[in-house]
């Protein structure tokens, strides 16, 4: 992990303007107090609070009591347009005709293990978010730390409650997903009620990339890039993907696909 390699992409993303940025979690290493007061000075380097969403990941509730510290720290990053001072989880906002749902799967957990959960009562409310957005006609996005599709990762890294995840958007649907945990570059697909939902991983933000020839299945730094237009029934959404190849210094581009046509 490098800080210059951080503040590289960093650069590299804000020079395309983005009207949104989505951080799926693991700010921080052990959930320190110290730890969690830094990365509030960072986030407001990144952008201001209602242009920059975050959702926790298993770094960040590493021990009993770190997710309310987050949510004490960072509260103006990981709540939605109406917030009320309670438990944030799931939040909404909206801008234009995105609805963006963040959800945690962050935790404390056994030592040398991160596994995640998605409960009944998050469940049901992220279920009641999907289907008022649905009805609205907006393109709906997921923000959440562990990836949520069969055999993503390791048994002690898993999401528990990914099949209870798969039926709520099976049932109500969204157009797009994005997670983090995995640190690779990823695209998978889950059910929806009448299409296919991609599911985007992307790599660790300040991960350095491996020397060229490395059998390392790590990737450097990466950050995806989305442009969405259209309207309900008739979405599209392009995604473009830069970073560290490997053995670079420097962001560049690397793919450029059409997730929804």
């Amino acid at each position: 992990m490098n800080d210059g390699v951080l503040d590289g992409l960093l650069s590299s993303l804000k020079s395309h303007q983005p009207n949104h940025i989505a951080i799926t979690g693991d700010l921080v290493n052990l959930a320190l107090k110290e730890e969690i007061e830094l990365m509030r000075g960072w986030l407001e380097s990144v952008g201001p609070a209602d242009e920059v969403s975050i959702v926790p990941g298993n770094h960040d509730t590493y021990v009993p009591g770190a997710l309310k510290d987050i949510v004490s720290a960072w509260r103006p990053y990981l709540t939605g347009d109406h917030d009320d001072g309670g438990h944030p989880f799931p939040y909404l906002r909206e801008r234009a005709n995105i609805a963006m749902i963040g959800v945690n799967s962050g935790r404390a957990s056994m030592p040398f293990m991160a596994t995640g959960s998605f409960r009944s009562k998050q469940a049901e409310q992220t279920k009641a978010l999907l289907e008022t957005a649905g009805a609205e006609e907006k393109f709906r996005i997921v923000f959440i730390h562990h990836p949520p599709f069969v055999k993503a990762t390791h048994w002690h890294k898993r999401l528990v409650g990914s099949d209870r995840f798969r039926k709520t958007l099976a049932q109500c649907g969204a157009e797009l997903i994005l997670h983090g945990h995995t640190h690779i570059e990823s695209l998978e697909y889950i059910d929806g009620p009448h299409a296919k939902i991609p599911v985007v991983g992307v790599p660790s933000a300040s991960h350095a990339p491996p020397p060229v020839g490395s059998d390392s299945h790590k990737q450097g730094a990466r950050y995806n890039l989305f442009d969405i237009a259209g309207q309900a029934g008739s979405w599209t959404c392009r995604m473009q993907e830069f970073g560290y190849e490997n053995g670079s210094s420097s962001v560049t581009q690397i793919a450029d696909r059409m997730l929804i046509s």
